[in-house]
């Protein structure tokens, strides 16, 4: 109500918005609080599954909870700490999503051109804009279905390799596409590939530069690196594990790997913090424009209980809350790293094992915990409508 409005309110108008100033306030609803409980037990449920450790830190409006179970280290015994350092898989999308809409604030992109504008014959059809690969709607098949369909052969395979980003996506053109440009969400690791390539067109700089100038030197990320094509992780980290697709056989080792399959789709390390501190400001605003953030923000469906919107992951919760952000699979690790539609309440867990899907499943519960509060039942199972992804180094 504007100063207008209110000096042509009439008499009785008035006495009732008096009545209602004078009446005693109530606090806004709360949300509940995080059931760290409930999260510790899921973090032990994931270490009895297979995973070596588990680990979870909430931030919530200047709180710090964390849990944390299980090793670092198979080889040293040493355990696992919420401070060590980890690579977080397709979490990496967010970054290159914030980076290529920052562009769009400056101009220098528009969502809805095609994706061959600015990257010449790349694509075989001029129908496949920025925006569709954001959502993952470009139809592009996802080269890595192919390059992992067995695992550890898979790995071992490009463990120590350097690809190019067009490398990638030749690998990508050789298949039929799954959609139409513009059709159902598809997820294709190739999308984060072109938007690497678009990064690099565009700024004249290797895409780690432009994380590091644009989102983690200002944000202060002190556990966030991007190292393509070295293949160690920086400091204090636990190591991560390979499960086979033979079950009993032992796991392997994969910490130490070039991640160049992924890059710009997968190869950032970081840390609970330093996620929890850049989910916090990208929804708060801190990282694009307003106009930018809603773009981000405009959702596709993707599976039961979830949406996509450009590099950004909802999930509804079976408690009525929904939290924003993505989970991370790599050989070696699973992340779950989401916050409050505010950014007030922000969650990162991690587990340093892949390729075993009950713990993927179990970590899901890790939201529950998180964002739900102790009110959430059966918390090692999900509601109807509600469920993890598969694997596909999600």
């Amino acid at each position: 109500m504007d100063s207008a409005t209110v000096g042509r309110a009439t008499a009785w108008g008035t006495a009732v918005l008096l009545a209602l100033l004078a009446a005693p306030a109530h606090a806004a609803p709360q949300d509940p609080a995080p059931d760290l409980t409930g999260l510790r037990g899921v973090l032990r449920t994931a270490t009895q599954q297979g995973a070596p450790g588990a680990a979870a830190r909430i931030d919530d409006h200047g709180t710090v909870s964390k849990a944390v179970t299980g090793l670092a280290d198979r080889s040293t015994r040493r355990t696992l700490a919420t401070t060590d350092r980890f690579r977080i898989g397709s979490v990496t999308k967010i970054f290159s999503a914030v980076v290529l809409l920052q562009l769009a604030d400056e101009k220098k992109l528009k969502l809805d051109t095609s994706v061959n504008r600015h990257l010449p014959g790349l694509l075989p059809d001029d129908r496949i804009t920025v925006r569709h690969v954001l959502s993952h709607r470009s139809g592009l098949h996802d080269y890595t279905n192919d390059m992992f369909a067995r695992t550890v052969p898979g790995f071992e395979a490009v463990r120590s390799k350097v690809f190019t980003y067009r490398q990638l996506v030749d690998r990508s053109l050789r298949k039929p596409r799954t959609t139409a440009p513009g059709g159902p969400y598809a997820y294709s690791n190739t999308n984060f590939v072109i938007a690497g390539l678009l990064i690099e067109k565009l700024t004249g700089n290797p895409v780690g530069v432009e994380y590091q100038n644009r989102i983690i030197a200002p944000l202060k990320l002190t556990d966030t690196f991007y190292v393509h094509p070295g293949t160690r992780i920086p400091g204090r980290h636990a190591r991560g594990y390979l499960t086979p697709d033979t079950a009993g056989s032992a796991l392997v080792d994969a910490t130490e790997q070039t991640a160049s399959w992924a890059q710009s789709a997968g190869a950032v390390i970081s840390g609970a913090r330093d996620l929890n501190v850049f989910l916090s400001a990208l929804l708060r605003g801190e990282l694009t424009s307003a106009a930018q953030l809603k773009q981000m923000r405009t959702w596709v469906p993707a599976g039961s209980g979830q949406a996509y919107g450009l590099g950004l992951r909802r999930r509804d919760l079976s408690c009525g809350v929904s939290v924003y952000g993505h989970t991370g699979a790599v050989q070696g690790f699973y992340t779950y790293a989401f916050t409050s539609t505010d950014g007030g309440r922000s969650l990162a867990a991690f587990v340093n094992t892949s390729n075993n899907g009950k713990v993927h499943t179990t970590m899901l519960g890790t939201l529950k915990s998180a964002f739900c509060g102790k009110s959430a039942k059966a918390r090692r199972g999900f509601a109807v409508g509600e469920q993890p992804e598969a694997e596909a180094l999600r």
